[in-house]
């Protein structure tokens, strides 16, 4: 299965407020558990004195990073863990929230799916530990995904723009031309898909990264918080204007049905 066109994943380090500051910077056991307020001498009293710390991610190049702490901190031992990519991984930890015991101490999470763990108070404000002063390191709309008002959730690692990518050849060859409107879009996965029905414009199994990002491209925004009160709405014009478009590609079996970032994508 061929497929063209695709997204970056949206990434933050999130520290869990299962644990408290010992075990989030250092690592204990299980038996630390609520998380409270600390400053940045904590931290640095936490690095000092060692420990392990537990990171839940999918990232590859985090295994360099996780042998320059221990570098940095010889007394300090990352163990980094691959407990899913991204819905999975969350599912792995709201079930280990939720039992009391089992979850990391840090947590690659993306942006979308940040808010579901603040609102629900299982990741740690890292306000307190002088996490505000990074902000001016990063863009705004990275740093403002993982905060909000004075709390401070995450640290972006990075920011991944929605992106168009085709394959040139095979456009050329069938004689689609790019499409520049979703309305062409369609018709191109249906002109590559009907000359060979090997060839998808694109994958979908529900990826809600994507679903969200493209009802935010189309000016739709469904989803309003105020506090831990949460409205979902559908019906604005962006999102069915989404809704419409991708209906069509999957009631015509336009999409591959593979997961993104697994080995079938990549060889896609």
């Amino acid at each position: 299965m061929r497929t063209h066109t695709s997204r970056r994943l949206l990434g933050a380090l999130a520290v869990l407020a299962t644990l408290s500051l010992t075990a989030t910077a250092c690592g204990s056991d299980d038996s630390d558990t609520g998380a409270g307020g600390g400053a940045p001498k904590d931290v640095a009293a936490a690095l000092e004195k060692g420990g392990k710390v537990t990171v839940w991610a999918w990232e590859p190049t985090l295994k360099k990073v996780a042998a320059d702490f221990e570098k940095k901190y010889p007394k300090v031992d990352v163990e980094l863990v691959n407990a899913g990519t991204g819905d999975k991984q969350y599912t792995a930890l709201q079930n280990a929230i939720a039992a009391g015991s089992g979850a990391p101490d840090v947590a690659q999470i993306e942006y979308y799916a940040l808010g579901q763990f603040a609102i629900g108070k299982t990741v740690e404000d890292l306000s307190s530990y002088g996490a505000a002063k990074y902000g001016t390191s990063f863009t705004p709309g990275p740093w403002n995904a993982v905060s909000e008002d004075k709390a401070i959730y995450a640290l972006p690692m990075d920011s991944g723009p929605m992106a168009f990518f085709y394959n040139k050849k095979v456009f050329d060859k069938h004689g689609v031309k790019v499409p520049t409107t979703w309305d062409e879009y369609v018709e191109a996965a249906r002109t590559l898909h009907k000359a060979d029905p090997k060839i998808f414009i694109t994958n979908d199994t529900g990826d809600a990264g994507a679903t969200t990002s493209l009802i935010w491209q189309a000016g739709g925004r469904p989803y309003k918080t105020d506090g831990t009160n949460v409205t979902v709405n559908f019906g604005d014009e962006g999102t069915r204007k989404y809704t419409a478009t991708w209906q069509k590609l999957l009631d015509e079996k336009l999409v591959a049905p593979i997961s993104s970032w697994s080995d079938a994508w990549y060889k896609g």
